[in-house]
């Protein structure tokens, strides 16, 4: 048995290195690497059976032509010269009636590698195509509004909870999206750390931590006002940190922060007075305060105005100046590498049209001169996973949009497409990684060969760029020959490394320095963003009711909180059953109070309904969400549940801040499923 060093290549902040156990051209086991510091030897439940998803009898493994509507899943073998063929044929033909900007290139984050996630991007780019304007659907507000408060930089180093005194999981499952920190702050409580979980919902990490806050959902920027009001009462601010380091705080303390009172927060958050108190007392004590930002908490209208003040509280403290300290939402801005190489290769226009990710349906249907003609999706599942995705389906039923998917599994996106392309996964491909959770890189090569007739992202990227006469070198190179590439030019932490040390397959550190780096155009962390003020976007953190919602919610009685599933939390898990038998039926929880007063009972299939579609899950009755609240966990295939799949329900209206997805700010109602009705 041979034993490959591997890295998984899931979406997911921890970039875990692994070691594949391979026999016979098949992997048999996945296991943690124990020489990776921080993913120190454990992989979690779902990537330990990632061997299953590689050989999974569901796999796609010959392209495929569609013989039915699209939709219908009705499909024809064909070969891959065919396939090709055809697709280069199609795409030549549209850019000489309609020019290049007719395509789009759809590709995102299912594989985290760095070659096979962006040179299918590269490829559109150098064709001068619409650009994806990607991420949206995700992480664009937090994104955004980091950099807009604290600039394009990595937050602190998460193996620094080790020196950490209090740690707040605000908005963030870490059991579910973040197991290795999990385990490192667990040895912290051992030493005397305290974990508070702010969160709508009893997750594990909740129901395992100190003290729970169940906040309302969009409530979080009103909570972090209302411990900074506490910290300036109380004489608890860093005033020489804050004078040195931020920019706007005096103007912040005197206009926002006295509306902020403790009797005011409890009024919106729903929390208590006392609790209110109790927290920023916590907060203002604790000089090594680390505060792990989750993204869901931005997923909604006025996300980027929660993320700027909870980002701020650890500069109010000074907490920011100190290891142990601070806050993490993400660390890949500060790995300075230049992946230009294969997202921008020279030959492609420096601009052309966006596509909104969040928006494609709209775009897929209302977008002119040209409209969007040719669709190529890699790896990832729009028909599932965006916002209003009966938009979505609909622009990929047009019969006048060619469209190829790039997938290792039938998805219910790849039923709308003309041409289905076996991929292969993870396990089957080399790439170089670096974590967005952590400060590790890693290059990795395959574990086995691609099953079937599968076909990596960077072995199709490059077939048909040349199929297309693109001459960029980029498209000719092997992954060993590209790695160099991204250190050229890079500063840093990255400058200290020498890229050949690489290819022995284990992890190396771009260790951050020990204080938080700000930067922004002044240098310090911006309260005060005259960036924002420039957008008509309020400049300082604030909170406010948002009107669109309000109405919604004097119309539909409960609130929507999605959040990762435990087993199944996207689509790319989907392909292992032994996850999906774990994950149960697709499910939905409400309040015991909410089943009661609707007459509804755990077990039983459920209506779930709004103005924009209706869905069928299965009920369950909890007290893990508050009354008001449907839970939603997880992105599943519409195939598995009653009817439908959640992201129906939901509006492609953006954000605040960064112009991401606003989930979260959805409204419905729930009945009986009628058939039992």
């Amino acid at each position: 048995m041979d034993t490959v060093r591997v890295v998984c290549a899931h979406d997911c902040p921890d970039m875990c290195s692994l070691l594949a156990h391979v026999e016979n051209d098949r992997v048999v086991r996945i296991e943690g690497d124990p020489d990776q510091p921080y993913t120190a030897g454990f992989a979690c439940a779902k990537v330990n059976r990632d061997f299953e998803l590689v050989h999974s009898p569901e796999r796609l493994t010959v392209p495929l032509r569609r013989t039915g509507p699209k939709g219908s899943g009705q499909f024809a073998p064909i070969s891959w010269d065919a396939a090709l063929d055809e697709i280069t044929a199609r795409w030549k033909a549209i850019v000489a009636e309609s020019g290049p900007l007719a395509l789009l290139g759809y590709a995102y984050s299912a594989h985290q590698g760095q070659m096979n996630r962006h040179l299918i991007n590269g490829l559109f780019y150098a064709l001068g195509a619409s650009r994806l304007q990607a991420g949206t659907v995700c992480d664009t507000c937090c994104e955004t509004a980091w950099d807009m408060t604290l600039g394009p930089v990595g937050g602190a180093d998460p193996e620094s909870v080790l020196e950490s005194e209090l740690v707040i999981a605000w908005g963030c499952d870490l059991m579910a999206v973040n197991v290795h920190f999990w385990a490192k702050l667990e040895i912290a409580r051992k030493a005397g750390a305290t974990l508070v979980v702010i969160d709508p919902r009893r997750s594990r990490t909740a129901a395992a931590a100190d003290w729970h806050l169940p906040i309302r959902i969009g409530t979080d920027a009103a909570l972090a006002l209302g411990i900074v009001h506490i910290l300036v009462r109380d004489g608890l601010c860093d005033r020489a940190y804050l004078a040195e380091k931020t920019l706007g705080f005096e103007q912040w303390e005197r206009e926002i922060v006295p509306r902020f009172t403790p009797e005011r927060v409890a009024e919106i958050t729903g929390l208590g007075i006392a609790d209110v108190e109790r927290l920023a007392a916590l907060y203002g004590a604790a000089p090594r305060s680390l505060i792990r930002i989750g993204e869901g908490m931005t997923r909604l209208a006025r996300g980027g105005q929660a993320l700027r003040a909870v980002a701020t509280l650890p500069a109010v403290t000074g907490a920011y100046g100190r290891r142990g300290g601070g806050a993490l939402l993400l660390t890949a801005s500060s790995m300075d590498f230049n992946f230009s190489v294969v997202r921008k290769p020279a030959s492609g226009p420096l601009s052309a049209r966006l596509v909104n990710q969040s928006l494609l349906g709209r775009e897929l249907l209302e977008m002119r001169d040209p409209p969007i003609r040719a669709l190529f999706i890699a790896a990832n599942n729009p028909a599932v996973t965006n916002p209003d995705v009966r938009t979505v389906r609909e622009g990929l039923s047009r019969e006048d949009l060619f469209t190829v998917v790039h997938d290792p599994f039938m998805t219910d996106t790849a039923t709308y497409a003309d041409i289905v392309l076996p991929a292969a996964t993870y396990l089957e491909t080399g790439d170089f990684y670096r974590g967005y959770g952590s400060y590790y890189m890693q290059f990795a090569p395959p574990a086995v060969k691609p099953q079937g007739e599968a076909w990596s992202n960077f072995r199709l990227a490059q077939a048909l760029a040349q199929r297309m006469g693109l001459t960029d070198p980029v498209f000719r190179m092997s992954e060993a020959e590209i790695l160099p590439e991204f250190f050229k030019g890079a500063s840093g932490a990255v400058a200290a490394i020498d890229p050949a040390t690489l290819l022995d397959g284990r992890p190396v550190k771009a260790a951050p320095p020990p204080g938080q780096e700000f930067r922004t155009g002044s240098g310090k962390l911006e309260i005060y963003s005259t960036a924002l003020a420039a957008q008509g976007v309020p400049p300082m953190p604030d909170w406010q009711p948002d009107e669109e919602e309000m109405r919604d919610a004097q119309r539909w009685p409960l609130r929507l909180l999605t959040a990762p599933s435990y087993f199944q939390p996207h689509t790319a898990f989907s392909g292992v059953g032994f996850l999906r038998n774990r994950e149960g039926e697709p499910f939905c929880v409400v309040h015991p109070d909410e089943a009661a007063r609707r007459r509804l009972s755990g077990g039983a299939k459920v209506r779930l309904f709004n103005e924009r579609a209706a869905i069928g899950l299965v009920l369950r009755v909890s007290d893990e969400v508050g009354p008001g609240v449907v839970l939603v966990p997880g992105q599943r295939p519409s195939g598995e549940a009653v009817d439908g799949t959640v992201n129906m329900l939901c509006s492609d209206r953006l954000t605040d801040i960064g112009e991401g997805a606003t989930y979260q700010s959805t409204f419905l109602e729930i009945e009986a499923w009628p058939a039992a009705a």
